[in-house]
This record gives C-alpha cells, structure tokens and sequence, in this order.
C-alpha cells in the first residue's frame, strides 16, 4: 500500500495558519489525519472522540513533532449535552472556531431484519444529529467571526448501493440535505457549508475488519485509480474547503473516492 506523501511536498495554506478548527471523533481514523493535517497548516486544533488513549497518543505525538497540542477531551457524541459542553470549552481555551469537520462516525454491519428501534436510533444518535447539533454550537462563534467553514463527512457508501449497514445508509444520506439546507441560511454570514464523501478508505479498522480478499476484488472492480485510498487523502480536501482557497465553494458534496461512484 502506497505511503501518504512527505508533508514537506504538499500544499501550505496560509489562511489556516492559527485559525481556530474543531473536529468531532479526531482520535483515529480519518479524524486523526485531519487533526494532524490542520496542526500541520499551524491551525488552533480541537477535537473530541471516545478513544482516550489513541486521543492522548495522538496529541503527543503532534507536540512531539513541533506543533502547537491539541486541545482534546473524551466525549461520547450521543449526548448532545456532553457533545456542547464541550465545543463551549474549546472556543474558551481556543477562541471562537473558524472551522468545524464533522468528521466523528460508526459504519457498524447489521442486516434489516436484526435492526430495532433501539439500535436504529443508536446509529443515528451517532452518525446524524451530532452534525446539527455540533453546527448550532460553533455558528454564533462564526457570526462573530464574519465568516466561517462547515465541513460534513459523508459517504459513498450508500450511492453506490452498499447493502451491509442500511441504518448507516440512512444517516449518511442525510449530510448532503444537511449542507444544503442550511448552504442559504448561513450563507449570508459568509459561512460555507460542504460535504465531502470518502470512498472505502483502507483505516486500521477498515483493514481489520473488512478488507479481505473479496474486498480486493470489489476495490479492483470499482475504483478508477489502482491506489487504495488512505485516511490523508481525505484531510486534504478538507484542508482546502477549510481555507480561503474555496472562499467560493459552498452547498457542495466533494467525493474523494478513486473514481468509485
């Protein structure tokens, strides 16, 4: 599998620097290489996520390597009460966010005969209302600002049809009406909203529980690019909705998938 690129041969965007930047569930995974990617632009970087010792190696590791710690806390997103706290606290310490990456996201397997009502609104207490919830906290903060970025993690997943997690299906269908149902509202105080939608990205996770040879298959079979898609080629669409550079962008879904869908 192909290595993320040397940081040294990326994009810097200046905008970013010291810019105040939120991130729900940062502690792995996509969060993780999105966290490190704004701490590596010199933003003010928050996140939350329920895994507290890959959060706290994780911050170590980025103040190790010279960027400024990030801000973090253990927080479980279905408590919308915890999940506010929280935002309220980091805009304390941090200042009112700039950027918020609604990034935190559970693709449990489950089949429709199994799901039951408890489970369903398990699923989207986890993977939908946070967004909402997390863009009302953080747009009073951007009003103040003048302007701001929205940034919501979606899915191919469902566009193409995936048949093993139809509860997950539904939650991420609904981030694009999400964005573009609030693109006008919030528009007129020049903040953006867009989605970006990550094809079948190869995290820890991922690998250990999904990818096997069949799974090879499929990525063979669908994607346009023969590369699997790693964790930081998502963050880099993220950092660039995030900046000035897409000052101009808004009620947009973005897919990083390898030409799946």
């Amino acid at each position: 599998m192909r290595s993320a690129p040397a940081s040294d041969t990326l994009s810097i965007f200046p905008s970013l620097k010291n810019r105040s930047v939120f991130v729900t569930g940062g502690g792995s995974g996509i969060g993780a290489a999105i966290v490190t990617a704004f701490a590596e632009q010199g933003a003010r970087v928050a996140f939350i996520d329920v895994a507290k010792e890959a959060s706290e190696a994780l911050a170590q590791q980025l103040a190790d390597a010279g960027h400024a710690r990030p801000w973090w806390r253990v927080c479980d997103v279905r408590d919308v009460a915890a999940l506010q706290a929280a935002m309220a606290e980091a805009a304390q310490a941090l200042g009112d966010f700039s950027v918020l990456v609604n990034n935190v996201a559970s693709d449990d397997r489950h089949s429709l005969e199994s799901v039951t009502p408890a489970y369903y609104d398990e699923r989207i207490a986890i993977n939908e209302r946070p967004a909402f919830f997390a863009i009302q906290s953080v747009v009073p903060g951007m009003k103040r600002l003048g302007a701001g970025s929205i940034i919501n993690l979606g899915s191919t997943g469902w566009q193409g049809k995936g048949s093993a997690y139809p509860c997950y299906a539904v939650a991420k269908s609904s981030v694009n009406g999400l964005t573009r149902g609030l693109a006008k509202t919030l528009g007129r105080d020049r903040i953006r909203v867009n989605t970006v939608s990550p094809g079948w990205v190869m995290t820890e996770r991922q690998i250990k529980l999904w990818l096997d040879a069949e799974g090879e298959k499929e990525l063979e079979r669908n994607q346009c690019l023969p590369d699997k898609l790693l964790p930081h080629d998502i963050a880099r669409m993220v950092l660039f909705l995030a900046s000035d550079d897409a000052a101009m962008c808004t009620a947009q879904e973005f897919k990083v998938d390898a030409g799946w869908v």
